[in-house]
């Protein structure tokens, strides 16, 4: 049954009250979606100019991240292929490594770790893989990433790939419109080799076809990581009613991201607030129910914006939803237990 979305209430203060951050230190808090610099770049494990760094999620109480081996889309040629998958190779290799110190964090890649490491008070490093592209054209590649433990892949980017239509073709690339019709045969496949290692379909950057019959396919309910709400901002990125309505049918959860552009028209990250952001949250609970609806960030991959602008203010977001009668166990569900949940039934329904 949709659950309906609270009312919106008055402007977030500049910080948060003693009460949300007590709840908000309680949480286990998962943000779905982080890029990081590579190959060169600050460092993880000390204060930098990232949006993310080990203090900066400490400090804001940010339990796990989703840190993402992305891949640009390019030529589909053998040599582009094969550097494609070299790249999300090596950038999950440091992706595990930000894991694997004694320094206070810990690789995890399923729902018993993640809930492990929150109990031990450790922060957690979760891989991904961004941009099907990286496959190489090769289903089999899927194993790899998942040996390195990559929890789930984004189909496409910016640009057509071998596997599905984008929401933003690049006519640079030679992209027309549509080039698939949605997914190829080898992206049906991928969605099956997806299903059956236990990973999770990502259908952030996909085409509204592409989306829709990766949504039917798929044995595991579909996840957008980073995408926002149509109907409040009209971007391509993001996600329309129809769209909403099949991730809600399916069981699947659109995870609100923080990229200006994406939550308002022409935004950027001085006009943008805490409360335009929760505005894309109450929307997406009114219309499909709190079940379906989580938190994401694009951090240093284009989010953040007044309030959010790293991860050390992550429980702005917390004392907002607070403000806006949300409860504590709606907050946790949005934070992070609607996510977890379908990486449970991912694992579930592996093999």
């Amino acid at each position: 049954m949709t659950q309906h979305a609270p009312s919106a209430a008055a402007p977030l203060a500049d910080a948060p009250p003693a009460a949300a951050l007590a709840l908000h230190r309680s949480l286990l808090t998962i943000d779905t979606h982080i890029d990081i610099p590579f190959p060169d770049g600050p460092g993880f494990f000390d204060e930098t100019r990232r949006n993310v760094d080990l203090p900066k999620m400490k400090r804001g109480h940010m339990v796990a991240g989703c840190f993402a081996a992305y891949v640009g889309q390019g030529a589909r040629t053998p040599e582009a292929n094969a550097a494609a998958f070299a790249r999300a190779t090596a950038m999950l290799n440091a992706i595990r490594a930000m894991g694997a110190t004694n320094q206070g964090a810990r690789v995890a890649t399923t729902a018993d770790e993640i809930e492990q490491a929150h109990r031990d008070g450790v922060t957690v490093i979760v891989p991904c893989v961004e941009n099907g592209h990286a496959l190489g054209g090769q289903v089999e590649n899927l194993k790899a990433f998942k040996d390195l433990g990559a929890i789930y892949l984004t189909l496409t980017h910016f640009g057509h790939n071998a596997l599905g239509d984008s929401s933003n073709p690049r006519p640079e690339l030679g992209d027309v419109k549509e080039e698939h019709g949605g997914l190829s045969a080898l992206g049906r496949d991928v969605v099956a080799e997806l299903n059956r290692l236990g990973m999770l379909v990502d259908i952030a950057h996909t085409s509204k076809n592409t989306m829709m019959q990766a949504a039917r396919l798929s044995r595991t309910p579909v996840l957008s990581t980073h995408s926002c709400i149509k109907a409040l901002c009209d971007n391509p990125r993001n996600l329309d009613d129809e769209q909403l309505d099949l991730l809600a049918q399916v069981g699947g959860v659109v995870q609100v991201t923080a990229v200006p552009g994406f939550l308002k028209t022409g935004g950027k990250i001085e006009t943008v607030t805490v409360a335009d952001y929760c505005d894309h949250i109450d929307y997406a609970v009114k219309r499909i129910g709190l079940e379906h609806v989580g938190i994401s960030s694009d951090f240093d991959g284009g989010g953040g914006f007044t309030g959010w602008r790293d991860a050390s203010e992550s429980a702005n977001l917390t004392a907002e939803l607070l403000r806006r009668g949300y409860g504590p166990s709606q907050i946790a569900a949005l934070w992070g237990g609607n996510f977890l949940r379908l990486l449970r039934l991912a694992e579930q329904r592996a093999g």
